[in-house]
């Protein structure tokens, strides 16, 4: 075939503000050994949106470079050449947890061997002991405590705030935040607007696993369901706090599943226009119930990000999250739909207490050594994509 992929411009908008990106086009033309795909590659040059049936032949398709073309195509359409990177550090205040998740090495019974539940004040250690980078964001997600107030995450917030006033505080999964209303006798509303006026401000997008009734009965049939998911998120999104979303992948559910899993978050996208980035998260299986499961192969873990980055057009950035994919598949995901690749995270325990070998957290330098070897152009951003600009003695961020 002849070349169709089209020139992009070298100017591109980013909230509302300026940003030169470099021009990426498309040198290489379309050929595809499944005939299934022309369509659909048809439906992608136009910019048309992709139906169910589509999502489905991408999944069950096994030309991997005629996937990864397509992807990339929409990938530079919308980013250029540039490839996003944040200095975070994660916080997993505790890892006691009711939900007893089928797919979970991270939870554990109060009182059980190897429970921990961090006071404010270690809270506040953890996180100044992985501030020596200039971190951005701070990551705060935990288990499903019976016997934390409310007032516990409020008090943590104002303080992360007090001692680290310009960092942004992405905290609280849609299930936490479901069980905090449960707990305390409060709305969903109520709970998000008492941590808003605390200082959150962003969410994770965790706990989504898969919408499935079915599969979920079997994973996590103790966390709240695929529909009260998206309805967190829905509250939240009406509030003005962004959130990221997820699906685990890799496990029981088949390639229908995750297609409604896909289709679902587009749906609410339209509605709110509240999430920010996607990520597939591949299940890790040891140490969990679950364990006898293979791990999932690369071919998958590329396949996934590529029909992300196709289905959820609407989503304007899809993420390669090193720590489940390892450094070198993220990588190599910025040519097959990603343009994130996640950040520096100095210390990560929920997927690594699953088994994850990768590294507890990178360098910003080892971040920026993987972009460029990919031949992607690194931005360092904050939790909303504004560019950070840094020098030897300041780290601004560019609004």
């Amino acid at each position: 075939m002849a070349n169709v992929g089209h020139p992009l411009t070298a100017l591109r908008y980013h909230n509302e503000m300026e940003v030169q990106f470099p021009i990426a086009t498309a040198r290489h033309g379309f050929f595809s050994e499944d005939a299934r795909l022309y369509k659909i590659h048809d439906k992608v040059i136009a910019g048309e949106r992709l139906d169910e049936s589509d999502a489905l032949a991408l999944y069950r398709t096994s030309d991997m470079l005629a996937l990864g073309w397509l992807a990339n195509h929409v990938r530079e359409r919308m980013h250029g050449n540039v490839a996003y990177f944040n200095v975070n550090r994660h916080i997993n205040h505790t890892n006691v947890c009711v939900a007893n998740c089928r797919l979970c090495a991270f939870g554990r019974k109060k009182g059980s061997e190897g429970a921990y539940t961090m006071a404010l004040e270690e809270v506040f250690e953890s996180a100044a002991s992985g501030y020596s980078e200039a971190v951005t964001e701070f990551h705060i997600v935990g288990g499903l405590h019976p016997d934390l107030p409310l007032q516990y995450f409020l008090d943590m917030l104002r303080g992360l705030k007090e001692r680290f006033p310009q960092v942004h505080l992405k905290g609280f999964t849609m299930v936490e935040i479901s069980f905090f209303a449960k707990l305390n006798k409060l709305t969903v509303r109520d709970v998000l607007l008492k941590l808003k006026a605390a200082g959150l401000d962003s969410m994770p997008g965790g706990g989504a696993e898969i919408f499935s009734e079915r599969v979920r009965a079997i994973i996590c049939d103790h966390k709240i369901d695929g529909n009260e998911w998206l309805e967190v998120a829905r509250e939240a999104h009406l509030l003005g706090i962004r959130s990221n979303a997820t699906m685990l992948y890799g496990h029981i559910e088949g390639d229908e599943d995750r297609v409604d899993h896909l289709m679902k978050l587009r749906a609410l996208q339209d509605e709110t226009r509240g999430f920010q980035t996607f990520i597939g998260l591949s299940f890790h299986p040891d140490h969990t119930v679950l364990r006898h499961l293979p791990w999932t192969t690369g071919m998958l873990d590329l396949k996934q990000v590529a029909v992300a980055r196709l289905v959820l057009d609407n989503f304007p950035h899809i993420k390669a999250y090193w720590q489940m994919l390892t450094p070198k598949i993220a990588q190599i995901a910025l040519r097959f739909g990603a343009d994130d690749i996640d950040g520096t995270v100095v210390e990560e325990k929920i997927y690594h207490d699953a088994g994850a070998t990768t590294p507890q957290g990178l360098t910003r330098q080892d971040l920026i050594r993987l972009i460029e070897a990919a031949g992607r152009v690194p931005m360092e951003r904050d939790t909303l994509y504004r560019p950070v600009m840094r020098t030897e003695t300041s780290v601004t961020v560019v609004a």
